[in-house]
C-alpha cells in the first residue's frame, strides 16, 4: 500500500503540492491525473524518496522510502526522467541493478523477455529507439518482482501493440494483489486499466474515488434524441423543465430527464422518434470539466 498523509512542497513562493493526502491500495490499478503543472511528479518523486517533502510523509508498505534496505524489491519506478548510462548494453544496465540490490541474476533475462527485449540484451542502450528505451524502463521496475508499482507515463513511445501489452501487463499485476499506481495523460489508455482514480490539480486533492463513481458524480449524462420534427418537441421538453441543446447534427441534447420519461412524452404528443439514446460522459470530458472549474475543491 502507498499511503500519502498531508505532503505539501514549496518552491520559493510557489506551492506545488498543497496538504496532499490519498491512498493507494492493493490488488487495483490507480490512475494518477491532473493537468500539467498539478504536482503529479513532484508528488512521486516524494513517494520515492527523490524529493523531500516540506510537511507531511509518504510510505509505502508502512516505511519511508529511504528505509527500504533493497528498495527495487520493495517498489518498481518508473519516472519520465530517469535514464540509464547510453553506453551500457540493455543486460548490462539491469545486472548492475539487480547487484546492488541482491536480485538473482537470472531475473535479467526473465525481464528482458517479459518486455520483449531479449534479442536486444547485448546491444547499447543509446541505440535503442524511444519505444525500447521505455521498455528497458519497465524492464528495470520489474527486476525485483515487486508488490508495489509507480509508474509516471508509462505509454510514452509505444507503438499500439506495446500499450496493449502494458495494459494487460498491470492488469494482471493487480490481480496477482500488488499495488499498481500509475500516472498518465491519455485518458482513453487510463479509462480502459484504471479501476481507481486520484485526480489533483494545483498540487491539492480532488477527487479519491472508483472510475465508475467519478464519471457518475462529475461527468455529464444526457438523452440524444432525433425526431423529424424538432421544435414542436423542444416546446414539449422545454414544458417539462428539461434543459436542451441542439447538436451540430440537428440532433436534441436533453438533460434532466431519463430516456423512458422522453419516449412517454413523446407518444403523447404524437411526435415521431428517429433516435433514443442515453449518453455519458468520457473520462477525458469529466477530467477536462472538472480541472477546468477554478473554484473546485470537491473532494470524493
Amino acid at each position: 500500500m502507498i499511503d500519502v498523509q498531508n505532503l505539501t512542497k514549496r518552491y520559493g513562493q510557489h506551492t506545488v503540492v498543497d496538504g496532499l493526502t490519498f491512498t493507494v491500495r492493493p490488488g487495483t490499478v490507480t490512475g494518477f491525473l491532473g493537468p500539467n503543472g498539478a504536482g503529479k511528479s513532484t508528488t512521486l518523486r516524494m513517494v520515492l524518496g527523490l524529493t523531500r517533502p516540506d510537511t507531511g510523509c509518504a510510505t509505502v508498505e508502512g516505511r519511508a522510502y529511504h528505509e527500504l534496505r533493497y528498495p527495487a524489491r520493495h517498489v518498481g519506478a518508473l519516472l519520465e526522467t530517469s535514464a540509464p548510462h547510453r553506453g551500457m548494453t540493455a543486460a548490462n544496465h539491469l545486472l548492475w541493478l539487480a547487484q546492488s540490490n541482491r536480485i538473482a541474476r537470472k531475473r535479467v533475462g526473465e525481464v528482458l523477455e517479459t518486455v520483449g527485449l531479449t534479442a536486444a540484451a547485448r546491444r547499447r542502450i543509446g541505440t535503442f529507439s524511444l519505444g525500447m528505451g521505455q521498455r528497458l524502463g519497465l524492464a528495470a521496475a520489474l527486476l525485483g518482482d515487486p508488490p508495489v508499482l509507480v509508474l509516471d507515463e508509462p505509454v510514452n513511445g509505444l507503438d499500439a501493440e506495446g500499450i496493449r501489452w502494458l495494459r494487460e501487463l498491470l492488469r494482471s499485476m493487480a490481480a496477482e494483489g500488488r499495488t499498481v499506481l500509475v500516472s498518465s495523460h491519455l485518458m482513453t489508455e487510463m479509462s480502459m486499466v484504471a479501476d481507481q482514480l486520484v485526480v489533483i490539480n494545483r498540487g491539492q486533492l480532488l477527487a479519491e474515488t472508483g472510475m465508475s463513481e467519478f464519471i457518475q458524480s462529475h461527468g455529464r449524462t444526457y438523452v440524444r434524441v432525433r425526431t423529424s420534427e424538432p421544435l414542436r418537441l423542444n416546446t414539449e421538453l422545454e414544458k417539462k423543465g428539461a434543459a436542451l441543446r441542439l447538436a451540430p447534427d440537428g440532433s436534441l441534447e436533453v438533460d434532466g430527464m431519463p430516456a423512458a420519461e422522453i419516449s412517454r412524452l413523446a407518444a403523447a404528443s404524437g411526435l415521431p422518434l428517429e433516435e433514443l439514446s442515453t449518453h455519458t460522459a468520457s473520462l477525458e470530458d469529466t477530467f477536462l470539466k472538472l480541472t477546468s472549474d477554478e473554484g473546485s475543491n470537491t473532494h470524493v
